[in-house]
């Protein structure tokens, strides 16, 4: 990914305050949310080709990140999820570091061992999951060196 280009945020505004608090302290300000870890995730859009960056809880497996695409139990994927399908190079923040990351979508078996870790952070992923026929995917993210 390019430094020069321009980086989206989120639609949301709240997401958004949130990213740009994030982004000027360095980390400081955002790291934790409601009692859980968040990191800044950098995808490209799989339509646009545009940078875009949201905010995520996320837990860790070994040296990876893992993320859930939850979407709140709606229907559909979130466009972070289909556009790291897509393009599975992604840029992240956690606190101050940045790193270069390969996304992947856990396995079924995979998955079986790191939901228990996403749900003892965020017990709401549960509900999420009882809301919705989706499936909803857990990430591996996997930093680069």
């Amino acid at each position: 990914m390019a430094n020069n280009e321009v980086i989206h945020d989120s639609p949301s505004d709240w997401v958004a305050e949130h990213i740009q608090n994030y982004v000027e302290s360095d980390g400081q300000e955002g790291h934790e949310w409601n009692g859980a870890t968040t990191l800044l995730l950098t995808t490209r859009g799989r339509k646009s080709g545009k940078l875009r960056r949201t905010a995520l809880i996320y837990g860790r497996d070994g040296d990876d990140y893992i993320i859930v695409a939850s979407r709140g139990g709606a229907p559909n994927h979130p466009s972070w999820y289909l556009n790291l399908v897509e393009n599975p190079e992604v840029e992240i923040q956690v606190g101050a570091e940045k790193l270069t990351a390969t996304a992947r979508t856990a396995t079924p078996e995979e998955k079986a061992h790191l939901w228990p870790i996403m749900t003892e952070i965020w017990p709401a992923y549960d509900d999420y999951q009882e809301k919705t026929d989706r499936i909803i995917p857990v990430v591996i993210l996997e930093p680069q060196s």
